[in-house]
């Protein structure tokens, strides 16, 4: 396998550390991808990763700096914040979050004071540890309430959540979800939110590319603040993005810096101008239409091998599995794929609210393997293998077999080809 060409340095300096990234590369090549919150980047975003930007420190904003030697860093940050709000449309645009859920923080922070009552989605229903769960700090900084999803749809219910907002009275509605396969009306909890006087907030983290690709609708016009990550179905590098009103920008400026952190990464924000550069052409927004095609197939053909499928279907690139049919905890469904060389994430479901601690689904994304190129025709290929593992779990040598025709198909749809640098 041929280095990647930012890493002819690295055998000489520590060759430890380069034969990890060789056994790295040789993985991501020889299995299969399912991990919602994962992606494949282009080679043009780690080469802009492993730039020279890397080595500049900046605090501030462009034309306001506290360091000398920020001409370039300047324009690249301009660069990234022009590219975003053409994008998506945005009033308002802070580039510089090191995380999604640094990017949550600032938000919290820009308009709500410690203690302020914030309504957001149940986690296991859907939500995110930065939405107020009792083991993120947003818990301790602010009085959550949390908003749950219908019993027998699987659906959030909005009559539901107005009538929460009613009691509570929150200062802030959270849109957004980390497992949660449907749209979000964000229009209706606009009014909602309008109704109780509160700032609505949409986390759409993992629907980043959905909706820069116009697959799928956005929340840009109903909120008055939007956070993403750069990678999952954006699929650039690390590193989180706000938009906002106009009104609300200088708050949100000072929230992140110096509210929140200190100096941002250049080049995390380098690559975040080059993926929303991508992000415009064609063939970026067919790779989205086709994440979402594939979760439509990969959906149907796992119920049809008689796996249970949170709110029977995914209108994003979620497929949410519920394995209490099968009897087995999603721990031991992940290990057994991760065995066959399917990765996958154990994940909680609705179901799951009640019994602390009991982890019954699996979380399954197509943006990873969409990116390498598989299409609808090997959603039923994969599902198959999917439930042949998920029956031999027990059986380490029917799991190795596995993983070689999990390993065949991978080899057919390469991450990085030869000319890309790869194998």
């Amino acid at each position: 396998m041929e280095e990647m060409p930012y890493m002819r340095n690295l055998s000489k300096d520590d060759p430890a550390v380069a034969a990890l990234v060789g056994r790295e590369q040789a993985r991501v090549e020889s299995t299969l991808d399912l991990i919602a919150a994962e992606n494949h980047p282009p080679p043009s975003i780690m080469e802009t990763l492993g730039s020279v930007f890397i080595i500049k420190t900046i605090e501030g904003y462009p034309g306001m700096r506290y360091h000398a030697g920020c001409v370039n860093a300047d324009a690249v940050e301009d660069l990234a914040i022009n590219r975003a709000q053409k994008l998506f449309g945005a009033e308002h645009v802070n580039v510089q979050p090191h995380s999604g859920t640094s990017a949550n923080l600032a938000v919290y922070f820009s308009v709500l004071d410690a203690g302020d009552p914030v309504l957001s989605m149940s986690l296991p229903h859907g939500g995110h540890l930065s939405h107020g769960h009792r083991a993120s700090i947003t818990s301790r900084c602010f009085r959550f309430s949390h908003y749950t999803t219908d019993r027998k749809s699987g659906l959030i219910d909005y009559d539901e959540v107005r009538r929460i907002a009613r009691k509570v009275r929150p200062r802030m509605i959270v849109a957004g979800a980390s497992s949660y396969p449907r749209l979000i009306d964000y229009q209706r909890l606009a009014e909602i939110a309008h109704e109780v006087s509160a700032f609505l907030f949409a986390d759409m983290a993992h629907l980043g590319g959905l909706v820069a690709a116009g697959v799928i609708p956005s929340p840009v016009g109903c909120c008055d603040f939007v956070t993403f990550t750069c990678y999952k179905t954006m699929m650039g590098g690390r590193g989180g993005v706000i938009l906002c009103r106009k009104e609300h920008a200088r708050k949100i400026d000072a929230a992140v810096f110096p509210g929140c952190q200190g100096t941002s990464a250049v080049n995390s924000i380098a690559a975040k101008a080059v993926i929303f550069n991508i992000a415009s052409t064609p063939a970026f927004v067919e790779i989205q239409q086709r994440t979402l095609d594939n979760a439509v197939a990969l959906a149907a053909a796992l119920e049809k091998k008689g796996l249970g499928i949170v709110t029977g279907g995914t209108e994003n690139h979620q497929v949410i599995v519920d394995l209490t049919s099968r009897g087995m905890t999603g721990k031991a469904a992940e290990d057994a794929l991760e065995a066959a060389g399917i990765l996958t994430n154990r994940n909680m479901i609705p179901r799951d609210a009640d019994s602390p601690g009991k982890v019954s689904g699996l979380r399954l994304g197509t943006a990873a393997v969409t990116t390498r190129g598989m299409g609808p025709a090997e959603m039923p290929l994969l599902a198959g293998l999917i439930d042949t593992a998920l029956k031999e779990v027990e059986n380490a040598g029917a799991l190795k077999k596995l993983s070689g025709e999990v390993r065949d198909l991978a080899g057919r749809f390469p991450v990085y080809p030869p000319a890309d640098g790869g194998e």
